[in-house]
């Protein structure tokens, strides 16, 4: 088969779903975490560091660039243009060298602007590859954390108006698979609202780190140049003006566990979100909620009847494949014998990968919220079924009343047994509790028994 782009590669030959079924649904991160977008980058810091040279040491010969050049540097550090990455893959297919083929493209970029031989030199000065890379990786996870924190606080602000929107519709909640005290639909969102926030926010304040410092993080080939320059100062300033943290303890490597960090967190709301496609999925199973079907849409080949909460499988689904690959990341990328190895370089060529299935799922999770509906009859039908469950509200006043064997009483009438309101209402007459206690707890309804659930989704 003849070579073909990226973009002229039909969807159903893609080897990855990620580029294939859901090419659609990954578009943004594309310019990103593809390895065209990993080349723009690398380009970008290239040209970056050449400026940040050109205006902090001008003792360098070649630093005083000419106005061409360094409009032609500035352009690449801003926007290399969408035909740079192609330019570099075929000086790489010359060289067979990823990094230094970048190299190459802007130092032809530079020469064909009317740079003198010193000024090409101090391109890729005092580098290893690994310093390209680091802050490459480092400002694309920057900007795909904000590209994919737009779509979470989407499907957050969505579950946040759910909770409000059902805050007051009891719902009997189940522990063990059972029957339990009664709840509402709007807390039960709500306790998966506030677990997102938490979440996101440890996601977002995990800092993002740069290296800069050479084949082995010791500046050796800087201090061999130039003794009398504060190479940690200018170092560090080049890195923070990329908006980056800098780490000044490295071998040849940024130790990527900052990028561990960054991925365990993305587990993190990975882990809630699936919990919540779960628990979404039980409460369409049970009728506890609606799903609306589409004009048009099948849900199974020979039972025309179905509509299928396949929103929420595509999403666990996909969430568990991307959370696969991230708990990989969190462990492997950390660890590199002495100084450094490639095993880094393969993986992380992948984040693009875990995180476009984090998206697919995110924006799955997105298309089944806006498709269903509480059914407020068939939760009040379960509810109007399972008188037992006050049995905690009766044996929790019998404490509160001093009366002994409270749950013992309760125990023995409530377990294992279906209860119905007479018989507990009879239950109730013969308890030693003063008239209008037992006036109350004879009035109280399993729908009525949401203790402070309405309150609490509300102020979700």
């Amino acid at each position: 088969m003849t070579d073909r782009s990226h973009d002229d590669l039909p969807a159903v030959l893609a080897l990855s779903p990620v580029d294939g079924r859901y090419r659609a649904a990954t578009e943004p991160l594309r310019h990103l975490m593809s390895e065209a977008g990993l080349i723009r980058e690398r380009v970008r810091v290239e040209a970056a560091w050449l400026l940040h040279l050109s205006s902090n040491l001008a003792q360098l010969r070649g630093a005083a660039l000419p106005g061409t050049v360094s409009a032609r540097a500035r352009q690449l550090a801003e926007d290399p243009g969408r035909d740079c990455a192609q330019a570099v893959k075929s000086i790489e297919q010359r060289i067979n060298h990823d990094v230094k083929a970048v190299e190459y493209y802007v130092r032809e970029q530079l020469k064909a602007a009317g740079a003198g031989e010193a000024s090409l030199e101090l391109v890729h000065f005092g580098c290893t590859s690994e310093d390209i890379n680091n802050i490459s990786y480092a400002v694309l996870l920057r900007e795909a954390r904000a590209l994919l924190t737009r779509t979470l606080t989407e499907r957050i602000t969505g579950l946040g108006e759910l909770a409000h929107r059902y805050a007051e519709l009891p719902m009997l909640a189940r522990t063990h698979g059972q029957p339990a005290s009664p709840t509402t639909l709007g807390k039960e969102i709500a306790n998966f609202v506030a677990r997102l926030r938490r979440a996101e926010r440890r996601w977002d304040t995990v800092e993002i780190l740069g290296k800069w410092n050479g084949a082995v993080g010791n500046f050796n080939a800087h201090r061999a140049a130039l003794p009398s320059v504060d190479w940690v100062t200018v170092s560090g300033a080049f890195i923070e003006s990329l908006g980056l943290a800098r780490n000044a303890y490295t071998t040849q490597i940024e130790p990527h566990d900052w990028i561990g960090e960054y991925c365990d967190a993305l587990c993190g709301i990975n882990v809630v979100l699936l919990d919540l496609c779960r628990d979404f999925w039980g409460y369409i199973s049970l009728g506890y909620l609606k799903q609306r079907a589409a004009s048009g849409e099948v849900g199974s080949s020979t039972m025309p009847h179905k509509v299928n909460p396949i929103d929420f499988e595509n999403a666990e689904g996909n969430l568990g494949i991307a959370n696969a690959l991230l708990r990989h990341f969190a462990d492997k990328l950390p660890i590199s014998r002495w100084q450094r190895d490639l095993t880094d370089s393969t993986v992380l060529r992948n984040l693009g990968v875990a995180l476009g299935h984090t998206l697919i799922a995110w924006r799955s999770l997105g298309r089944g919220l806006g498709k269903i509906d509480a059914d407020a009859a068939r939760m009040g039908k379960d509810l109007e079924g399972a008188w037992e469950v006050l049995g905690e509200a009766v044996q929790t006043v019998l404490r509160a009343a001093g009366v002994p064997d409270g749950y013992e009483k309760l125990k023995a009438f409530t377990r294992g047994r279906a209860i119905e309101a007479r018989s507990l209402e009879a239950f109730i007459g013969e308890l030693p509790l003063p008239e209008d206690e037992k006036n109350r707890l004879k009035a109280l309804k399993p729908a009525d028994y949401i203790g402070l659930a309405a309150e609490l989704a509300r102020g979700i």
